[in-house]
């Protein structure tokens, strides 16, 4: 039996397991918080290091002999010539370079041209984006730039002991905006369009390949961001599609292959395994359940789901577009929510807690239809976020989405996720495993949903929403 560590850098704390490499058996677990506000879009990198180092204490990694690293996604570490910290690293939570990223959709020629260069549209929160603003906003610090890390490179870096030679892998890079899934090659001409200059980029390794090993003969996997970890601690594979529940939502499929024109709508990343991963995101998931217990005074979504059960299906005939914030897939971001349907019998609040919930599981099932409208194939949905333990979710998410759903039990899966790519790397350097295939660990404890009889009347509401959609927004999917 050997020992493998997985570490996951978020944005708030420092989370590693120790698993047993043959069966991915948890066998000891660390915890740090990160000692910077969450919030922060300026951060000193060495904070990761400390956090990292008060979660490994107490013997946590005796006998390990592989570490995986995953972290937070979309951050720039920007380096000078020496290796040197030219500011503080700009993380995945900073908005203020949307300003940038529309500038740099304009300078490519708009979406389209996006999608085809890289597989996705620049957002605010890309380091594309973000090289942009630095220039735009910091010359001086934007001169000094010679290269240009993400936090789980520069972890992963500073864990060898600082190399000539800085790695990066291809699920992280797949979300910087100027390397494309498709092409698996760097575009270094929009690094240049975004800073004004080249910069040294990480080479991009293959999921089994090491970053390396340390002077004590520990080996560093390649790493991955934490995205990209998760789906492979949850043991996602071809046909799997995540849906996950936070303020804002996405949709995330396993495809093996790169789509040839992702088109505006669809970003398509790379996966920590050798697959695809094409990703629709939503402004409006569960905001927009907040907002209506606000509304009806819930006190907590819980009471909100309760309330929600009361209703039957359609909500007596009640159809929200959850559009609250704007919204991304379809695109338009100019607009609001409507609530439509509004009959004397349908002013109940009841029937407004059960619209909320079916406008939000219809908003992303519109993102799912995308997904599969690109010949990605869907035949079993994770739902993840806190709320997807909601009774009401529960209830209605098999049907509107017309599968089966799988509600996975809490777990630390990008930590899990990366132990296991650990372990895949250790394997294929003892030769006991193939570059091609990586360790059989059982997968996620879950709870396992199907449509059952309550498809057709699931589908019957989603056809409601869908021609209420089509009235008050005409063609926004190209119909």
């Amino acid at each position: 039996m050997g020992i493998v560590a997985g570490l996951d850098s978020s944005s708030d704390a420092t989370r590693i397991v120790v698993c047993d490499t043959d069966t991915g058996a948890v066998l000891r677990q660390g915890h740090a918080p990160h000692p910077v506000d969450a919030k922060a879009t300026d951060v000193d990198p060495q904070t990761w290091l400390l956090s990292l180092g008060e979660a490994a204490t107490g013997g946590l990694l005796e006998g390990v002999e592989a570490i995986g690293v995953c972290a937070q996604a979309h951050g720039v570490v920007p380096l000078d010539a020496q290796g040197g910290l030219v500011r503080p690293a700009l993380v995945g939570n900073d908005k203020r370079a949307q300003v940038a990223a529309a500038d740099l959709v304009e300078a490519l020629g708009g979406r389209e041209a996006w999608g085809e260069a890289v597989g996705g549209v620049p957002q605010s929160g890309l380091p594309v984006a973000k090289l942009r603003w630095l220039a735009r906003n910091e010359p001086e610090h934007a001169a000094r730039i010679a290269a240009v890390l993400q936090p789980h490179d520069w972890l992963v870096w500073q864990l060898l002991g600082r190399p000539a030679r800085r790695t990066t892998d291809r699920g992280a890079a797949s979300g910087t905006g100027y390397w494309s899934a498709r092409t698996g090659a760097y575009r270094p001409d929009l690094v240049e369009l975004a800073l004004g200059h080249g910069v040294a980029l990480p080479e991009v390794l293959g999921p089994a390949e090491p970053a390396g090993t340390t002077p004590e003969g520990l080996l560093i996997s390649a790493g991955t961001g934490e995205t990209m970890a998760a789906a492979f601690g949850l043991g996602l594979g071809a046909g799997d599609a995540v849906v996950s529940l936070g303020a804002s939502g996405s949709v995330m499929a396993v495809h093996h292959e790169a789509l040839d024109r992702p088109g505006a709508a669809v970003t398509s990343y790379a996966d920590a395994t050798g697959m695809h991963l094409p990703v629709v995101s939503v402004s409006n998931a569960v905001r927009t359940l907040r907002g209506t217990a606000e509304m009806l005074g819930a006190e907590s979504l819980e009471e909100l789901s309760a309330l929600a059960l009361k209703s039957t299906p359609g909500s007596s005939g009640l159809v929200l577009l959850p559009y609250l914030e704007g919204e991304r897939v379809p695109h338009l971001p100019h607009a609001a929510g409507t609530l439509t349907g509004l009959r004397r019998e349908a002013m109940k609040p009841e029937h407004l807690a059960r619209a909320a919930f079916e406008g939000m599981l219809c908003g992303l099932a519109d993102a799912l239809d995308v997904v599969r409208g690109r010949g990605v194939e869907v035949r079993r949905i994770f739902l993840l976020g806190a709320t997807a333990a909601l009774p009401a979710v529960q209830a209605l998410a098999p049907a509107l989405f017309g599968t089966q759903v799988v509600v996975p039990q809490p777990a630390d899966y990008a930590a899990l996720g990366a132990a296991k790519q650990a372990a895949w790397a250790l394997g294929v350097a003892r030769g006991t495993l193939s570059p091609s295939a990586p360790p059989a660990w059982q997968g996620a404890a879950a709870q396992v949903l199907e449509p059952g009889e309550e498809l057709a009347v699931g589908q019957a509401v989603r056809q409601q929403y869908v021609a209420t959609r089509e009235q008050i927004h005409p063609g926004a999917f190209g119909g």
